[in-house]
């Protein structure tokens, strides 16, 4: 049977997401002279799509239906991301120089949203496949091998997604799930800690090389230092204070945010943080624009059916009667509750501001659909678990 808990509680979470899109997108609607109900009509219009897809998908054959829409998924996304590249401005919409939308006729869409999903599904139908086949393996040597065509394919996704689309947050979304899922495949922890080092050290290259990113590090030092070295000794400490750093204008409005709303907020469309001191709250900044709002009370409401979806997701692959079904629910839990990890740590300052969005609940019709068909795989897998 389908875990009809799992759908509504979704539903719940992408209706939060829809109010809040009309909610906090005041100011960008007076900016851009959009009409009041621009983004609640462009973001009810995704979630109807979101829904009915994970419903219809959902009723599929899990035998059949989610190794096709995983492998889709996969194979086209990938040759999206390529191509977009080399498309003109008019069919291809740039984010700080970089192109991550393919335009159509009403609609923008992010490839990449769409890949973790077929990739989720790749490494789980790969990852069954070789710990399978090789069972007897131990030698760090021979999982080392096994590991080198993911290497290769990790690298060219960090120069697909990580270089030409300039999104770091994506690219270590993805290293992240891939070490965990790898490890839950039976991997070694040597191999885990190994590779675990390794993209570490990937991430400081790519960090390095890169301005806006060097920036971004210094924003979240500015605000973060003075907690961290406050508690470090001040002869270790006096050589990692740095002054005259940039004003972390993100992080310090989404913690004025969060303060100015308490406990119980101050009340639905009364927040201020969208009034211009943040631009477009209702997609990345979205946490600290709920918790302004409804509060602290509201914002645990929302962490607390966000959390009962993921643990619906890991019981339904705990009770998975295939590998391949176990591994892939795996990586969807891991996937979306990173993705709110990230989020939440970026907007509180704990981690610099990565810009990845919050699962059905910040604004972004591509990230919501496509989350409603990881959602809808999920629970075409659930007609087929143990009882």
């Amino acid at each position: 049977m389908i875990d009809r808990t799992l759908f509504v509680l979704t539903s719940t979470a992408i209706l939060i997401g829809i109010l809040a899109s009309y909610s906090l997108s005041a100011y960008t609607i007076l900016y851009f002279e959009y009409g009041q109900f621009h983004f609640f009509i462009r973001q009810l219009i995704s979630g109807i799509i979101g829904i009915t897809l994970m419903w219809l998908i959902s009723r599929g054959n899990p035998d059949s239906l989610v190794k096709n829409i995983g492998f889709l998924l996969f194979f086209v996304c990938m040759v999206l991301m390529l191509v977009m590249h080399f498309l003109p401005e008019s069919l291809a919409t740039s984010a700080g120089g970089a192109k991550r939308w393919i335009r159509f006729p009403f609609f923008s869409l992010s490839p990449v949203e769409f890949f973790k999903i077929g990739f989720i599904f790749f490494l789980a139908w790969s990852f069954a496949r070789k710990y399978d086949e090789t069972d007897s393996i131990k030698e760090f040597k021979e999982e080392f091998r096994i590991f080198l065509p993911y290497g290769i394919l990790l690298i060219i996704l960090g120069f697909l997604i990580a270089i030409l689309q300039n999104d770091l947050g994506q690219i270590f979304l993805l290293g992240i799930t891939f070490v965990l899922m790898l490890l839950c495949a039976g991997g070694s922890f040597k191999l885990f800690f190994s590779l675990l080092f390794g993209a570490i050290f990937a991430v400081f290259i790519l960090i390095v090389s890169s301005d806006h990113r060097i920036l971004r590090i210094k924003q979240w030092w500015a605000i973060s230092q003075k907690f961290i070295l406050s508690i470090l000794p001040e002869w270790f400490a006096a050589p990692l204070r740095v002054e005259n750093l940039p004003e972390p204008y993100q992080i310090q409005h989404s913690l004025n945010a969060i303060q100015n709303g308490g406990f119980f907020g101050e009340g639905l469309g009364n927040g201020l943080i969208k009034l211009g001191f943040l631009s477009e709250v209702h997609t990345d900044i979205v946490l600290a624009g709920i918790a302004e709002e409804v509060g602290l009370f509201g914002l645990i409401l929302c962490v607390i059916l966000f959390l009962a979806i993921i643990y619906r997701i890991f019981r339904i692959a705990n009770r998975s009667q295939s590998q391949v079904s176990y591994l892939f629910c795996i990586g969807i839990g891991l996937m979306l509750g990173f993705s709110f990890l990230i989020n939440a740590y970026g907007i509180s300052g704990l981690t610099p501001i990565k810009g990845i969005a919050v699962p059905f609940y910040s604004y972004g019709g591509s990230s919501l659909i496509a989350n409603c068909i990881a959602i809808g795989l999920v629970l075409c897998i659930s007609k087929k678990t143990l009882p």
